[in-house]
């Protein structure tokens, strides 16, 4: 079973990584946010994945924190970058 944990941990790492690729080559502003929100979203997932694959319920807590974080935060950009005021 952590076979199977570690290799869905594998390709999450290896999505992030494409991620990062957009983030870098983005041709645009909102495609480097896009990509950095999904950077966000994988590492959340493999928190989450981690956490399964370890018993540990505190991994799991703080993808919760994470999530909420990285939401709030995408908010904040997407409003910035509309041209308005915090």
């Amino acid at each position: 079973m952590i076979d199977a944990f570690m290799l869905t941990l594998v390709l999450l790492i290896i999505s992030i990584v494409i991620s990062l690729i957009r983030v870098v080559f983005g041709p645009t502003v909102p495609d480097r946010v896009v990509g950095l929100d999904t950077i966000n979203t994988l590492v959340i997932a493999s928190m989450v994945i981690f956490g399964a694959a370890s018993k540990e319920v505190i991994y799991i807590d703080v993808a919760i924190v994470y999530a909420l974080l990285s939401f709030v935060s995408t908010l904040f950009i997407a409003k910035y970058l509309e041209g308005g005021r915090f």
